[in-house]
């Protein structure tokens, strides 16, 4: 029986690289943060702009079309020429999208969301492939990316609906935050060393760990953002819920998956089954009009989001060569924001039936899926 991921033992690191990764860690929470601040807007790009359900709900899965394509270019790059400067020039791209999204509120106009909201998956794939990779050799920590990462998703969502609620000139001043954030988390990124080793000869024990990798890792992953998008997405838009709720929802699923990151032993049962639950619960929520209910939905979730990631995290660092680990971890990602597409697809299925029936159809699937990995993981001891 091969050890656990989550418990396998990580290479010693020097203090002083762990506090140079801890510095580079910033950039992660910086991508977070550019992610969810404008899903705590939605609610008011709805109102202010007279934006329709399905055009909101397009502009939120723009970011991930923007956002695989930049995974899976920026992962072998950063193998092949370096983490930091391909990181560095994310965060960077990463604030240009949230200056566009500032131009939009500014301007009273709908079209700058496009490009921003697509700049915004760019940066922040760029960033999941070779940051995640370079904070996790810098710091030896293969769940400290998504920790920060958590932590920008909990925050800035929360942080931009307070704002855009109380403060003036809101679809502009809910994005500043993220500009002073990622300014000051590039400067903090500029202390750290690079972490690129040159690649050695193929063999077949890659060959072996990479059949390992797509058998194990890649299944779950889509679960890893179906979660967080149900609780946040789907759940505030059905049932109509205000900005300050809709933005608490924002921080209450991933900042409870952040907690169960950090201190959970993860397995890909424990997180599927965490995400059926949750959906289930998302499901009467839907069907009572509870907003009480959604927010238990909401804690259920970010449970399922933060096992199912922390196990694809260390599952991939554990199986990963060290040349190739910003492809794989670029990869990880990929399938795990196919996930992000959920509230489109249940949008465009709600003509056939009802959202609560929908989401207890999608807490069906993530039961079955449980099953199978406990039987995938009966069959390897």
């Amino acid at each position: 029986m091969t050890a656990s991921p989550a418990t396998a033992p990580v290479a010693a690191v020097p203090a002083t690289a762990g506090a140079r990764g801890a510095r580079a860690a910033w950039i992660m929470l910086a991508s977070g943060w550019s992610a969810n601040q404008f899903s705590a807007l939605l609610g008011a790009y709805r109102g202010r702009f007279g934006l329709t359900e399905s055009t909101v709900t397009g502009l939120f899965a723009v970011y991930v079309v923007g956002l695989i394509p930049a995974l899976l270019i920026a992962g072998p790059l950063a193998d092949r020429r370096g983490r930091r400067p391909v990181a560095l020039a994310a965060l960077a791209l990463s604030v240009l999208s949230t200056l566009l999204l500032m131009a939009g509120g500014a301007w009273g106009h709908t079209w700058p969301l496009l490009p921003g909201r697509f700049l915004t998956g760019v940066g922040a794939g760029a960033l999941l492939a070779a940051g995640s990779a370079w904070v996790k050799e810098l710091s030896g920590s293969p769940r400290r990316p998504g920790l920060f990462v958590s932590a920008g998703f909990a925050t800035g969502g929360f942080a931009a609906a307070l704002i855009a609620r109380w403060a003036p000139w809101p679809m502009v001043t809910a994005y500043v935050p993220h500009v002073v954030l990622g300014a000051a988390a590039g400067w903090l990124a500029l202390a750290a060393p690079e972490t690129h080793r040159p690649a050695p000869a193929p063999g077949a024990a890659h060959e072996h760990t990479g059949r390992r990798f797509r058998r194990t890792v890649l299944p779950p992953a889509p679960w890893v953002f179906t979660a967080p998008t149900i609780g946040f997405v789907t759940l505030p838009s059905t049932l109509h819920t205000g900005l300050v709720l809709t933005g608490l929802a924002t921080a209450v699923v991933p900042g409870t998956g952040l907690l169960t990151a950090r201190h959970a032993r993860s397995t890909p049962t424990a997180g599927l089954l965490a995400v059926a639950a949750g959906t289930a619960t998302a499901a009467v929520a839907a069907a009572t009009g509870s907003e009480p209910l959604a927010l238990l939905a909401a804690v259920v979730l970010g449970a399922g989001y933060g096992l199912t990631l922390a196990y694809g995290l260390t599952r991939t660092a554990a199986l990963a060569p060290p040349h190739r680990l910003a492809r794989w971890t670029a990869r990880f990602w990929t399938v795990a924001y196919l996930g992000m597409f959920t509230p489109y697809v249940l949008t465009l299925l709600g003509h056939l039936t009802t959202t609560p029936a929908l989401l207890a159809a999608v807490a069906l699937l993530a039961l079955a899926h449980a099953a199978f990995a406990a039987h995938q993981l009966r069959t390897r001891s």
